[in-house]
């Protein structure tokens, strides 16, 4: 063959390995959008049982068809505060048995039928114009180029399966700790093992791999590089999140250590080779089989051990007691890789957002009531937190925004960004209550009994909607005793400061109070009225199917 038709035949096997990447990506994105809400339910659900971790990282891998991108967001939901240290192994463990699904369906030869899949997946995109539609039709077409890709890999490959210099490069391999550290290095630039198999596979197609001998120390060495996402991922995140990926990266070394002994003492090739001959399933389906015998054996032998590697983690990286800072605890920029728990994490956020300003405005009533220069201090410094998480919250929502979400995320974004709108309002208002308590302590005014008891009488309709309104809130379901009771205690707020302004002024007419106190009682109903109408806002920042449920 003449060096012009190699270099084309490089060329268009270039062109296949874009075609299979921006296949498995496109599949991959698809397939984690339709699942949406779905996959960050299950999420939402994981316990420290590290057996349902596991169960739960093989289905998550599966249905993102990267273990790399699990491992990823594991270590983002660690350092935005949404998992353990205890959840995640089990996840870890999970994502390697799920990362295998790719193989599996690369080892099925169904060439014939690809171009349909494409052709059905570009008309779902281009004639269906709802989201989670279109993500069915990414789903498809991503499936067809994934094996496109690999059928012209193949093609275009088989010119190295007829020159001796590749088969004696091929011949090499089958040297362990060589096939290791190609593999790990390999893996560790394109940064995912499913796609690393899948390239062997092609070259197995192409001839180039001839042997499975050839490929076993390489398959394990995919396996621990694509651990290199978690690693990067861990790079300025918090001591948990390093935790967890470096526990990654030892349960794959330690897997890979283990294979590799059993493969060079025991027949773990003739096995393979007996079980499914090579002349009758062909070296990329045997390639397939190792990758998950591969990921299942560890999972087996180490998972019962999962406690030790985390004992063993924590002695390489003791826990430390990290400085806190003025940030968000849940939102971190990794999330936004995975829309359905990004908007999680800012649903998170908003809570905690919401508690701030509760407890804010509690601070400041108590510092109007009692006169604690202390407490006025305190509000002061919660109100710097408060603002400054609403303006992180509202970039990050800016963010998923731009992002490809599904219909309901979008909505309820749209919800959480009217809610904190409310939520800093409220926290604006407690600082406004501490201006009162400081003229109080400046002017040395006190109210009478009568004054101060409607006031308190307000404070407990308002503590009793905060309660309720924000239960409402966090859930995003509108309880329809709750829904009513927030309504209700709204009404007798507003009901109730039109009296009260009623008796103040009969008060101030009968020299019970001065024009000093009259301001000051004035102005902190106005306060208590208008943070009543900011709960009320917030409580009903939810979806509108729910509303109507509840009504």
């Amino acid at each position: 063959m003449d060096s012009y038709s190699i270099v084309l035949k490089i060329i268009m096997a270039l062109g296949g390995l874009g075609l299979f990447l921006i296949g498995m990506k496109n599949m991959g994105e698809g397939l984690e959008l339709a699942a949406g809400n779905k996959l960050r339910s299950l999420l939402e659900k994981i316990t420290s049982n590290k057996f349902i971790a596991m169960l739960v990282g093989v289905f998550v891998t599966g249905v993102i068809q990267s273990s790399s991108a699990t491992d990823a967001m594991v270590v983002g939901f660690a350092n935005a505060g949404l998992m353990e240290f205890g959840q995640a192994i089990g996840i870890l463990f999970g994502a390697k048995i799920g990362t295998t699904v790719t193989s599996l369906l690369l080892a099925i030869d169904i060439k014939s039928f690809v171009p349909i899949f494409i052709f059905i997946g570009a008309v779902i995109i281009t004639f269906l114009k709802k989201n989670n539609y279109k993500y069915y039709g990414q789903i498809a077409a991503g499936f067809g180029m994934l094996f496109l890709g690999l059928s012209l890999m193949s093609e275009n490959l088989k010119w190295m399966g007829e020159s001796a210099a590749f088969k004696n490069i091929a011949d090499q391999l089958s040297f362990p700790l060589l096939g290791l550290f190609v593999g790990m290095v390999f893996t560790g630039i394109i940064q995912s093992s499913s796609a690393s198999v899948g390239i062997l596979m092609a070259l197995g197609s192409a001839g180039v791999i001839t042997d499975i001998d050839q490929a076993v120390y390489i398959v394990f060495g995919f396996n621990v590089g694509a651990c290199s996402a978690a690693i990067l991922s861990s790079l300025g995140a918090n001591r948990i999140a390093k935790q967890i990926a470096l526990s990654n990266f030892l349960i794959s070394m330690f897997g890979a250590t283990i294979m590799t002994v059993i493969s060079v003492f025991l027949p773990f090739t003739r096995a393979i080779n007996y079980f499914l001959p090579q002349e009758t399933v062909g070296i990329a389906a045997q390639i397939s089989a190792v990758h998950i015998i591969f990921n299942i054996a560890i999972t087996v032998i180490l998972l019962p051990c999962s406690d030790l590697i985390i004992k063993l983690t924590k002695l390489i990286l003791p826990d430390l007691e990290e400085d806190k800072q003025m940030s968000p605890v849940y939102l971190d920029n990794r999330l936004l890789t995975t829309p359905p728990m990004a908007v999680m994490s800012v649903e998170r956020e908003c809570q905690r957002l919401g508690e701030l300003a509760c407890n804010n405005y509690k601070y400041a009533f108590q510092a109007f009531a009692e006169k604690n220069a202390e407490l006025i201090e305190k509000v002061e410094k919660n109100e710097k937190v408060i603002d400054f998480l609403t303006s992180e919250i509202t970039k990050f929502i800016v963010k998923i925004n731009g992002l490809d979400i599904v219909d309901h995320d979008r909505k309820t974004m749209g919800y959480m960004y009217s809610a904190i709108q409310d939520i800093e309002r409220i926290g604006d208002h407690a600082e406004n209550i501490t201006d009162s308590a400081k003229m109080m302590i400046e002017g040395k005014v006190s109210f009478s009994e009568d004054a101060m008891e409607e006031l308190k009488n307000l404070n407990e309709l308002i503590v009793k909607m905060m309660a309720d309104g924000f239960k409402m809130f966090n859930t995003q379901k509108a309880d329809p005793v709750l829904a009513e009771s927030v309504i209700e205690n709204e009404d007798e707020l507003d009901d109730n400061v039109q009296i009260f302004k009623a008796n103040h002024i009969k008060r101030m007419n009968d020299g019970l109070c001065t024009a000093a106190h009259g301001i000051i009682f004035f102005d902190m109903l106005t306060y208590l009225e208008r943070v009543g109408d900011h709960i009320n806002n917030v409580a009903f920042s939810i979806p509108k199917k729910n509303l109507v449920s509840a009504s």
